[in-house]
């Protein structure tokens, strides 16, 4: 026979009980909240860039975003130069810091040294701390003139029959830009593959070696083909910081509202010429137009990530 219960301890339970429905029903009261503040927050966003921009959208319309013509005196303004510069030098800075990124991940979780890995992986870990004016100042006294006297001048030496290296070289270019940003994200990258390759498990090295592959065939074939998709969201998330990097890239970029085919002259991007000429906007329709490239710019990181996720569905079938 089983003990009978006092009335104390089922009341003192039933009370525990209702404490704890209580406790999961706020729980989960907060959650639904702070999403939806969440949704608040983004929708007043769009909401504000949409009517700060109304009166560029209206002059000029869906020819705004291929016009290549800023001329704040004359009131004609065009957002084409700024989404090529920032196009062309975050996909610049992916392609080298993703190639960097990976293989510094994979040499940090399979092939270091457990002491010199972990050296690596904090110093590392602490390139993505440094604040992005200190980038911009290395870029600006460092990089530039190594680019301007050094790496420009043997690409096109190399590659002068190419569009991409003609033409006057300068310091401040979409290639420093590139280099400058193509060291800032790395670490995002790196990071991020060195702990997925770290954490895909043992037996998967084991099943590749056992089956007569060597240890760099292992991780070509098994190990990274296993964790594409949280490297693939690593290049997204890098991605993302580059296209809105501002203050590093306004000061090795150059600033010149023009479309160049060299990679060895100035460009402008999204984010520097809102940074550059929001203070100096002496009119409404001038105001209007950085506005809306900041909606364009909005909208670019939501395609970036969309984009994001529609590769992924495609190379995980």
């Amino acid at each position: 026979m089983t003990a009978a219960v006092p009335a104390n301890g089922r009341r003192y339970a039933g009370a525990a009980l209702r404490r704890e429905r209580i406790a999961a029903k706020v729980f989960a009261g907060a959650l639904y909240l702070c999403c939806f503040a969440f949704l608040l927050v983004f929708g007043g966003l769009v909401v504000e860039l949409l009517w700060g921009a109304r009166l560029s959208l209206s002059a000029f319309g869906p020819a705004f975003l291929w016009s290549t013509e800023w001329n704040p005196v004359r009131g004609r303004f065009g957002a084409a130069p700024f989404l090529y510069g920032t196009a062309v030098s975050s996909l610049i800075a992916l392609a080298l810091a993703g190639s960097v990124g990976i293989l510094a991940g994979v040499f940090l979780a399979e092939f270091a040294p457990r002491r010199i890995g972990a050296v690596l992986g904090g110093m590392i870990e602490l390139l993505a701390a440094i604040p992005s004016v200190v980038y911009g100042l290395w870029g600006l006294f460092v990089l530039a003139p190594i680019v301007g006297g050094w790496i420009g001048p043997a690409l096109q030496a190399a590659f002068g029959f190419l569009p991409l290296f003609r033409g006057t070289i300068y310091g401040v270019n979409m290639l420093t830009a590139a280099l400058v940003l193509a060291v800032m994200i790395v670490p995002t990258i790196a990071a991020i593959a060195r702990d997925l390759i770290a954490a895909t498990p043992m037996h998967y090295r084991e099943a590749g070696l056992a089956l007569g592959a060597t240890r760099w065939e292992t991780v070509a074939k098994v190990v990274l083909p296993t964790v594409r998709r949280g490297v693939f969201g690593a290049l997204m998330l890098a991605l993302g910081r580059a296209l809105g990097e501002t203050i590093a890239t306004t000061m090795v970029i150059g600033n010149r509202p023009v479309i160049s085919a060299s990679l060895l002259a100035p460009g402008y991007t999204v984010a520097s010429v809102i940074a550059n000429e929001f203070t100096e906007a002496t009119s409404s329709l001038y105001l209007s137009a950085l506005i809306e490239l900041g909606l364009i710019l909005l909208l670019i990181s939501l395609l970036v990530v969309g984009l994001g996720r529609l590769m992924l569905r495609l190379v995980l079938r």
